[in-house]
């Protein structure tokens, strides 16, 4: 007598389709890659929006990320309450996945552009809300996978086999998305078309599934109308996309926008109204041209004038060419390298007429030198120094810009810098992030350099401050170039002096273990908006 096979043994008809996949679970696994790019896409677009809209910070990305990934726990532990119909179950779940993923980036755009300005705590409980519900939608799509693959495929992998199969290729699609998303992704279509392209993707798994599963499938017109219907909404946002863009970016920049562009590092912004062009980058403003000659000529020539005949300047930052403009001016000057991270900033600086114009075509002198590249990275790299080094960076908002404000950092510009030379920082208020500014001055003390604290009004951004770096002791110059508009020698001295409500405070020196500033200025420039 024989006996029947115990059910850890495949029986005859699945030795006889040992070695072949079938072509329903390939589709599955297929699938599962697309499901996995699809979530990464909208977490990295959930922080990349609010690091954005909320301020370019990591503390954006690390709350987002961790919310989202708590959600999809949730969404993963309540999949066991799901038993019945889940072919059916996992189709919905792709559908509202695809949906409200696809759609949050443009919702979250709007949801900003009709808030008042200073109004955030209403976006963040919709952006908060949109990734605890995307999240736990998400968190269900694995388990109803690999149960759903368990049923049909049964007779060709062990449970074991099967969980390694569907996490590799989860993690695969996440993977290429991790790449592709800055490389790709949001210079060539933006976040809103980015969300909207995976947000079909995600239906279009959902409609295979209808196709798979359609014999079993309970109401398969009303599934196949619920595709429809969500592959159309997708498409008619994807196809309205740059219109909704345009429409939120006017409400949000309040003028007609000149230029916009999003790179791998930054979202440019030009736009022009009454009082002239303002560029911004990630929504913060960086100039107005009706007073960019306070700051530009309040940072160059306070250290050119002083040197006397400097020939080898070096600019880090200042894509936009104004630093240079003024470093011009100055006729001993034989060589000036501006290293500017984003290439596009340099170019469209560059060629653009409306923008070369600002700088008097000053990234075309044959005395400059253009390097794309990381500051810090390339002065680890290239030896060599300079009579005068102009530090033009944003304000240290995240850990990445924080970096360029440490003791390591400036030490590698102390190495740089010729013994008579001088260097100057741009370090944001003095009078909004008081205790900010003086962390840079302690930092700069910190490596062995003697500072010159000083600072101008600028109407757009209010009192202003710079710190001059240097081996030697800052002597006051006599005489500055012929044509300036806000400079002058009498007044110079008048910008070393600091109020009561700007003075000195004790301030933690900035390293690159603690990145004591990053924190410092949230804290006082967040409690200012």
């Amino acid at each position: 007598m024989s006996l029947p096979p115990s059910p850890s043994e495949p029986h005859a008809g699945a030795q006889a389709t040992e070695g072949r996949v079938p072509l329903q679970d390939l589709v599955l696994m297929a699938g599962v890659i697309v499901i996995a790019a699809c979530g990464l896409v909208y977490e990295l677009c959930a922080g990349a929006l609010a690091s954005y809209l909320l301020g370019d910070s990591v503390l954006q990305f690390s709350t987002i990320i961790g919310t989202y990934l708590f959600s999809m726990g949730l969404g993963s532990w309540a999949s066991k309450y799901i038993e019945r119909q889940l072919v059916a179950q996992f189709l919905r779940v792709e559908l509202l996945v695809g949906v409200i993923g696809g759609l949050m980036p443009a919702g979250l755009f709007v949801a900003h552009s009709l808030l008042p300005p200073g109004e955030m705590a209403g976006f963040r409980v919709l952006l908060y809300g949109l990734i605890v519900l995307l999240g736990a939608l998400v968190g269900l799509e694995i388990p109803l996978v690999i149960r759903v693959l368990k049923r049909e495929s049964r007779r060709h992998y062990a449970l074991k086999d099967l969980v390694a199969q569907v996490l590799a290729f989860d993690y695969l699609g996440a993977l290429v998305v991790a790449v592709a998303f800055p490389l790709l992704l949001i210079p060539h279509l933006g976040l809103v078309r980015t969300g909207l392209l995976f947000g079909l993707m995600n239906v279009g798994v959902a409609c295979w599934t209808v196709w798979l599963f359609r014999d079993e499938l309970r109401a398969l017109k009303s599934h196949i109308v619920s595709c429809v219907a969500c592959v159309l909404v997708l498409v008619a946002g994807f196809v309205g996309a740059e219109q909704l863009n345009s429409w939120a970016e006017q409400r949000f920049y309040g003028e007609h926008m000149l230029l916009k562009r999003s790179t791998p590092y930054q979202r440019i912004v030009v736009t022009e109204g009454r009082g002239g062009l303002r560029l911004f980058l990630n929504g913060n403003l960086q100039f107005h041209t009706r007073d960019e000659y306070r700051y530009h000529e309040a940072l160059v020539h306070p250290v050119m004038a002083a040197h006397g005949a400097p020939k080898r300047v070096l600019v880090l930052g200042g894509g936009d060419g104004m630093a240079v403009r003024e470093v011009l001016k100055y006729p001993s000057v034989e060589s000036v390298t501006l290293v500017e991270l984003d290439p596009q900033m340099t170019e469209l600086f560059t060629h653009m007429p409306r923008l070369a114009e600002l700088n008097a075509h000053a990234l075309r002198h044959p005395k400059v030198k253009i390097v794309n590249a990381d500051a810090f990275t390339w002065l680890e790299k290239h030896p060599g120094q300079f009579d005068v080094i102009l530090i033009d960076f944003p304000d240290p908002s995240n850990f990445s810009l924080g970096k360029l404000y440490t003791t390591t950092f400036y030490e590698l510009v102390d190495q740089h810098l010729a013994a008579s030379g001088y260097a100057v920082v741009q370090t944001t208020s003095p009078l909004v992030a008081r205790r900010s500014y003086w962390t840079v001055a302690s930092t700069l003390e910190a490596v062995g350099l003697r500072t010159t604290p000083y600072h101008a009004h600028v109407p757009s951004f209010g009192e202003w401050g710079f710190i001059i770096a240097s081996r030697r002791p800052y002597a006051m110059p006599r005489q500055l170039p012929a044509g300036l508009r806000f400079l002058t020698p009498e007044a110079l001295p008048l910008l070393m002096d600091f109020p009561a409500d700007m003075a000195r405070v004790p301030a933690e020196v900035n390293r690159l273990s603690n990145q004591a500033l990053v924190r410092t200025f949230e804290a006082e420039w967040g409690s200012a908006h």
